[in-house]
């Protein structure tokens, strides 16, 4: 068959196929719309034969519609003139549609898209239409279908003119009808004083019309002057709004009849009735009393939320429900009619039971409201345990009235999303306003030196006082502590955090999964409610996974605080939070939302966000959970503290003994992991900021002496202090401990790696202190920096000046030699006293061997102390020994006889020692002096080694050049003075200094004859006895160089200890 008559023939019968399998549905709808709308045939008509076609039934000839080939009608029954298909307006094509779907243009089943290719549609669209039915067309092809589309439109222009010429008196006829017809219908009633003229149509009259008006005779009514007045019932009577359109005449006798008559019978046919109507409802109202009052006693127990009493009155309602429905079993079964009083029960308890129904229902909805939101925190006071128990008591009501949902399964759910809604509010929120603390910090000023040093001196160096957390730091540095304290508090308190209500609620979980829980609990009414009783596996390992996951919450949110750097949008603090509760995410109270600290010393000013700290170089940069400037002391103080309530919420997690399922598993391990990054990153903050306070533990000298060991200043101890305090900590943190008992323990010891990092930075800042110490003896308060360099006026107070309340032990740091002393006895004391008790508290605290460091720093300490002594005797010695040298180079040392008068030369008897003699004893009085009153034990020390550098510088001095020869005076001088410096200082002698007094005399027997040394020995006796004249000659200026009794000893060492304080 050919494609033009197929598309002929479906467009002509409307069918979308021409082998239908089944007849349209629509078909016969249309048939009887077509048979509802078509006016019924009157009888006076002729019936008009035709002959059909065998699919007549298929074009109705009611609708023009349906003469249109190809005319469709929409789903909802609406009909257009649109054909599914038709041919190419420009004659190209037969079917318009397949060349669509040749193109792969899917039409037939979008009729908006297929309208807009055909050109009997009001949306066709010429553009598209030859874009796409046409778009390989040529120039020639397409003007020769503007030819064959003007063609079309010319023939169906004058089929159209031809239609109209044709029937034009037709359409003028009925036209003129229906305007007759309404204006008679419309003027009924009114008066008309004049006839209208009637209408002349001339082209009608012309072409000898064949309208209706044709062959009718025109009505007497309608002739002038015979129009009559209308009377007033025909006005009334008119077709118009005014009248009501005809019925206003009889509608207000009929409305007062009907008044009337029930003024007149009403009383008599009801009032017998109404008797008979309220003595059956007394006698039902006393005999069922009951039924009435259940409604009410329901509403009022629903009001007061008495639900023992709901439960009564339910089951009364039950009751009365089941003695109606038996009522009417026994009279179906009987099959006999009810009586009215039944009927009146029956229909009674229907309405109370309904009543009572809808007041359940309302209150099953207002009971799931609050079971979702009856959630309890151990923030809360007072009313705790009351909270804690009412999702037990909804529950309860709830299966004794029977619901369809299992109301435990969905509190668990709804306080499931309520952890993790509060978890990550908490969490966020907490991090952020951390964030914001930190930038504030860091835009602030760094601390100066004297701040640092008082912070470092609140540590207490007697072990019976604990150190005050407020004093280790700057109060803004101590309040972000406490922040990041209390923050974790609020997360991890297993007596009040979000830890506890974690547990709890996998113990209320278990304690449901395992049918404790639901011992006490109602069954309802025949055991409907039993089946709620019991979760099902799905509800099992669905709580089994929630749980986990808020593990999971918990644990990254405490990881990625500790490990990663800060974090960089802090707007999230500045948003309003969600307050509005929802039917599984409750309210989030304000005391797990905000600021642990009630008075926060920072404002968030939320136009006014401090931006990102910018990156110096500094260590704490790196740190989220570490202030900046932050000194060693608090920050250890505080991870302590933090790492006992991690490793405490740690353990309870752990013990928790989740089932081990997928990524859920070895939850045990993901905690352990936990911990040590945790315990890593705190630690390497610590040891941070420790190796930069080791830099400025130097300020720790303030130059006042010891109470306890006088020789000593303060630093010692107070070093010893520090660095206890801070080893305890990292202890603490190292070897971490939970606050309370588990069943399951996740804390690992640390790690080499980390052992060996507190090792070395130990050692560190004790080498960096003992340098400090060195830097500050040599330079003084300059080695300090700027802080320390001016003093205050005379109207400013110096708080470490006045701390202990006395100033006794105060010593006069401006000179050098004082510091040198008083910094050689500190170094002796390290030596001696610090450094041992410092290794050995380590190697208890981490269970290590210091073998190795500790004889680095005893070298370390030696080298130091070698160096300071030097420092101190070195100017001292070379002050001797240019007086030993200006004096033997003297011409007036020992002057020379004249030749020949050997004999008659000064005995040994006449001579005095030599003037440098006294200056150089002068000299080492004052020495004396000085280290006796500033430190004691160093007296010795420091003589015995200016006594070996004054007889170095005497045999120097008798070796030189200068001095070729030695005669006889020159030699008795040289033996007397070195003989004299010899017996004086015979107390601080050494074997170095007696080996170079006995080298002396043999450079000297070596430069003299031996007529000298033949004279010298003579005069040994009278030597003798010249020496002892001037021991005692000088016991009084030299007393300091005696000898003391033991018996004395501590006396005298107690009176210059006191003459140094008092200095």
């Amino acid at each position: 068959m050919n494609s033009a008559i197929e598309i002929e023939l479906l467009n002509k019968y409307n069918l979308s196929t021409l082998y239908p399998a089944a007849w349209p549905e629509e078909k016969d709808e249309g048939d009887e719309e077509d048979a509802f709308a078509e006016p019924a045939p009157k009888a006076t008509a002729q019936a008009m034969h035709r002959s059909q076609s065998r699919y007549s039934v298929l074009e109705p000839s009611s609708r023009f519609s349906r003469q249109v080939p190809g005319a469709e009608r929409s789903k909802d029954g609406v009909e257009n003139l649109v054909q599914k298909d038709e041919q190419d307006p420009l004659g190209m094509y037969p079917s318009v549609v397949q060349v669509l779907r040749a193109k792969n243009i899917q039409v037939e089943d979008d009729i908006k898209l297929r309208n807009r290719f055909l050109l009997s549609s009001t949306t066709f669209s010429p553009s598209l239409f030859l874009s796409q039915v046409h778009n390989e067309a040529s120039t020639d092809s397409l003007l020769a279908g503007l030819d064959f589309l003007s063609r079309s439109i010319e023939k169906k222009s004058a089929s159209l003119k031809v239609l109209v010429e044709s029937n034009f008196d037709r359409f003028v006829g009925a036209k003129a009808t229906i305007d007759r017809v309404y204006n008679e219908m419309r003027d009924q009633g009114k008066e008309h004083p004049e006839l209208p003229k009637a209408p002349q149509h001339s082209r009608g009259g012309s072409r000898g019309s064949r309208s209706s008006f044709s062959g009718r005779k025109t009505s007497a009514s309608l002739a002038p002057g015979v129009i009559d007045e209308v009377p007033v019932e025909k006005r009334k009577n008119a077709l118009v709004k005014e009248s009501e359109y005809g019925v206003h005449g009889i509608k207000v006798p009929l409305t007062e009849v009907a008044v009337k008559a029930e003024e007149v019978w009403g009383p008599a046919l009801n009032g017998r009735e109404r008797e008979e109507t309220l003595k059956s409802i007394m006698e039902s109202v006393e005999k069922h009393r009951g039924l009435f009052e259940v409604g009410s006693a329901m509403q009022e127990a629903i009001r007061r939320k008495d639900y023992e009493t709901i439960t009564e009155e339910y089951k009364r309602a039950r009751k009365y429900a089941e003695e109606a429905r038996f009522v009417v079993e026994q009279a179906s079964a009987a099959q006999a009619p009810l009586t009215d009083a039944e009927i009146h029960q029956v229909i009674v308890t229907a309405r109370m039971w309904s009543d009572v129904e809808r007041q359940i229902e309302r209150f099953k909805r207002d009971s799931w409201k609050r079971l979702t939101a009856a959630h309890f925190t151990h923030l809360q006071t007072g009313s705790e345990e009351t909270k804690s128990d009412e999702y037990l008591s909804i529950i309860s009501i709830m299966l004794e009235l029977g619901v369809e949902d299992n109301p435990i399964w969905v509190w668990l759910l709804s306080r499931f999303e309520y952890l993790k809604s509060r978890l990550n509010i908490t969490c966020e929120h907490s991090r952020v306003q951390i964030e914001v603390l930190r930038r504030h910090l860091a835009s602030g000023e760094r601390p100066s030196l004297r701040l640092l040093q008082k912070q470092l001196r609140s540590v207490p160096t007697s072990s019976n006082i604990t150190a005050e957390p407020s004093k280790l730091d700057t109060p803004k540095v101590i309040e972000f502590w406490e922040l990041v304290y209390a923050s974790m508090n609020t997360l991890l308190s297993n007596r009040g955090g979000l830890l506890a209500e974690l547990v709890e609620y996998w113990e209320i979980a278990q304690s449901f999964i395992s049918g404790r829980a639901q011992r006490n609990l109602p069954t309802g009414y025949h055991g409907q409610s039993s089946i709620h009783h019991k979760l099902s596996s799905e509800n099992k390992a669905e709580l089994e996974r929630g749980t986990t996951e808020l593990v999971g919450i918990l644990r990254d949110h405490l990881y990625s605080f500790f490990s990663d750097p800060p974090i960089e949008d802090v707007s999230l603090l500045f948003s309003p939070l969600p307050l509005t509760p929802t039917s599984t995410t409750p309210r989030t109270p304000l005391s797990g939302a905000l600021t642990p600290t009630a008075r926060s010393r920072f404002q968030f000013d939320p136009r006014n966000i401090p931006p990102p700290s910018p990156s110096r170089g500094e260590t704490w940069e790196k740190y989220a959970f570490w202030p900046p400037n932050s000194n060693a002391l608090s920050g250890s103080h505080y991870l302590s503290r933090t790492l006992v309530l991690i490793s405490t919420a740690a353990n309870e997690l752990a013990s928790l003994q989740l089932p081990e399922s997928g990524v859920s598993s070895r939850l045990d391990e993901a905690l352990r992991l936990l911990l040590g990054g945790v315990r890593e990153r705190c630690v390497q903050a610590v040891c941070a900021a420790w190796n930069t306070d080791a830099e400025k533990l130097k300020v720790l000298e303030d130059w006042t002496r010891n109470a306890d060991r006088k020789d000593t200043t303060n630093l010692p101890q107070r070093f010893l202090a520090v660095q206890s305090f801070l080893l305890n900590n990292l202890q603490k943190i190292l070897y971490v401990e939970a606050s309370s008992k588990t069943k399951v323990d996740v804390v690992v010891p640390p790690s080499n790696k980390l052992l060996q990092m507190v090792r070395s930075q130990f050692v560190t800042s004790l080498y960096r202190t003992l340098s400090g110490m060195v830097e500050c003896a040599e330079k003084g308060r300059i080695a300090l920096g700027d802080d320390f360099e001016v003093k205050g006026d005379d109207l400013t107070i110096d708080e470490q000046d006045n701390e202990d309340g006395n100033d006794w032990g105060k010593v006069d740091a401006s000179k050098r030699s004082i510091r040198l002393l008083l910094t050689l006895s500190n170094m002796a004391a390290f030596q001696t006293d610090i450094t041992p008790q410092l290794l050995s508290l380590f190697e208890t605290l981490f269970s290590v061997q210091l073998t190795d460091e500790t004889n680095r720093v005893r070298d370390v300490l030696s080298q130091l102390d070698t160096q300071l002594f030097r420092s101190y005797t070195k100017p001292h010695a070379t002050k001797i020994n240019t007086t030993v040298e200006t004096g033997i180079f003297s011409p007036t040392w020992a002057p020379s006889s004249p030749t020949g008068m050997l004999q008659k030369s000064k005995s040994m008897a006449d001579r005095d020692p030599s003037p440098y003699v006294f200056s150089v004893l002068i000299d080492l009085v004052i020495v004396h002096t000085e280290a006796s009153t500033t430190s004691h034990p160093l007296t010795p020390r420091i003589l015995r080694s200016l006594f070996e550098s004054t007889t170095t510088s005497l045999i120097k001095t008798f070796q030189s050049k200068n001095l070729p020869t030695i005669d006889l005076p020159q030699l008795m001088q040289a033996t007397l003075d070195v003989e004299f410096m010899a017996q004086t200082l015979a107390s601080y002698t050494t074997d170095q200094a007696s080996q170079i007094q006995t080298d002396i005399y043999q450079v000297l027997d070596q430069k003299t004859d031996n007529a000298a040394r033949v004279r010298l020995q003579e005069e040994l006796g009278s030597l003798r006895s010249t020496l002892k004249r001037l021991r005692e000659g000088t016991k009084v200026q030299f007393a300091c160089f005696r000898r003391v009794k033991k018996g004395t000893q501590g006396q005298a060492q107690a009176v210059e200890g006191g003459e140094g304080g008092r200095r």
